[in-house]
């Protein structure tokens, strides 16, 4: 090394730097080595880091095989979990990135289907426009009721009605206010009825040709693997269109907090006292938002013994840690500048204070399928106490760390840090007697939450599993 060159801290900066010029694989277990060490952590790193490295093994797959791209950016996403399961964001992300191939790769094949059948329309409306074939039931395609019973049609009764007047037969009146595609099912007018017929079966099958309820043909409702084998004869290149999603999910990921907090002012308002919770970038930015029309009070517990000197830089100097050399990045006004009156006091004032307190704010390290989050050790209690007050409890997360995961075993979701941080080590006949666990993370269940906040806006908790619907596919949830 030079004289006077100075070693790169190893951290997210470094990495992203290194992406430049390093190749995937030795890439790929950078920051498998950084996330076991810790040394990228807390989620908005952590999915910065996993985009940027997916953007780099997209870019060096060759060919438009989807299946190929879709097997690698697995086999990647399954090491990259298995470093650090604890960090759920990296599964989002690579979850992300598979459904991108699998959206682009969809809409491509439906794009050839649409035109093909475009084509073949046109050719029989100008070949064959004069005879029109039978429809297969008595009730037009047309009609509103695309789920109607479906009947036979008596050619000869229409061909009869045809030729004697110039008017086509009526339809048939249908035989119950439910329809179904069973035709040779009894009416059934009463719970009586139904055990009356022990013979007819419960459910249907779609006959074949027809539409099942839900609009689709009962055919294709699996994902056809041959559309996803490849792309070689199509003019889309998914390599470019997946790149540009990937980069589309990093855009989200920069603009998540400004976006959180342009809803600050529709939440908080004036002469109000705020409870927050951690030094966390996401709630700065959103309090500092509001500060510019309303003048507060913000009550910050300081979150012992894990986050409490983040806490308190972040209150006096407006940065997580006092170290002058952090990333411009990690810095941002505080709130006292903004003239805000800011009161820190210890965890244990949290459930005395409540009482003046109008409402809780808490940033979240994970907020899962269920509506429940995970959060730095500390939140849980606060949820609690704000539970007994009647105190509304908001919670500002970003859409990139909604997990479709559920907490069946909410103990795996909990990483321990050093139990020195609690009792110190010269206190050693102390410490030999006693077991000391450090909890670094609190899950709270999703009773305790009133309301998230994201980028896409409000929304109450058990709305979210309709987020994690539009935002992942279901043959991505397990990696």
């Amino acid at each position: 090394m030079p004289q006077g060159a100075v070693a790169a801290t190893p951290g997210l900066q470094s990495f992203i730097k290194s992406l430049k010029s390093t190749p995937v694989e030795p890439s790929i277990e950078h920051l498998i080595s950084l996330l076991k060490r810790r040394q990228i952590r807390s989620s908005r790193p952590c999915a910065i880091a996993t985009a940027a490295l997916l953007l780099r093994v997209v870019g060096e797959v060759r060919g438009r095989d989807a299946g190929k791209l879709l097997r690698r950016i697995r086999e990647v996403g399954k090491r990259l979990t298995a470093a650090q399961p604890r960090e759920v964001v990296v599964g989002n992300i690579v979850r992300r990135v598979l459904g991108l191939v699998r959206e682009v790769t969809e809409d491509n094949a439906d794009t050839d289907t649409n035109a093909n059948s475009e084509m073949s329309h046109s050719f029989h409306a100008q070949h064959d426009s004069l005879h029109r074939p039978q429809l297969s039931s008595s009730i037009s395609t047309f009609s509103p009721l695309k789920n109607a019973v479906t009947e036979p049609l008596d050619t000869n009764l229409h061909q009869s009605d045809i030729s004697e007047s110039a008017e086509p037969a009526k339809r048939p009146s249908l035989q119950t206010s439910h329809t179904s595609y069973a035709q040779s099912t009894p009416m059934i007018g009463s719970l009586f009825g139904l055990f009356s017929h022990p013979d007819t079966p419960s459910t249907a099958s779609t006959p074949t040709g027809f539409q099942s309820p839900a609009g689709k043909d009962s055919s294709i409702t699996a994902l056809n693997l041959d559309r996803l084998a490849d792309l070689s004869t199509s003019k889309v290149d998914l390599k470019a269109e997946v790149l540009d999603g990937i980069r589309e999910l990093q855009d989200e990921l920069e603009q998540s907090d400004d976006l959180i907090a342009a809803n600050a002012l529709d939440h908080i308002h004036s002469n109000e006292i705020i409870l927050t919770h951690t030094a966390s970038t996401t709630v700065q930015k959103f309090l500092l938002a509001a500060a510019r029309k309303r003048k507060f009070t913000v009550v910050h517990a300081e979150a012992y013994p894990n986050d409490h000197t983040a806490t308190h830089a972040t209150v006096l100097t407006g940065k997580k840690r006092y170290d002058e050399n952090d990333d411009a990045e990690d810095q941002w006004k505080p709130l006292t500048a903004a003239g805000i009156t800011v009161v820190l006091i210890p965890d244990s004032h949290v459930f005395a204070i409540m009482s003046r307190v109008n409402k809780v704010i808490l940033a979240t390290h994970t907020v899962l399928a269920n509506g429940g989050l995970v959060a730095a050790a500390g939140a849980h209690m606060i949820a609690k106490a704000a539970k007994v007050h009647q105190t509304p409890v908001v919670v500002v997360s970003g859409v990139y760390k909604l997990s479709p995961v559920y907490p069946f075993d909410v103990d795996e979701l909990i990483e321990y840090g050093d139990a020195g941080n609690i009792v110190p080590y010269e206190d050693g006949d102390f410490v030999d007697k006693v077991d000391v666990d450090n909890p670094l993370y609190d899950y709270v269940p999703a009773d305790l939450v009133d309301l998230y906040i994201t980028n896409l806006g409000g929304h109450a908790p058990s709305y979210l599993y309709r987020i994690v619907a539009d935002h992942y596919r279901a043959e991505d949830i397990t990696l």
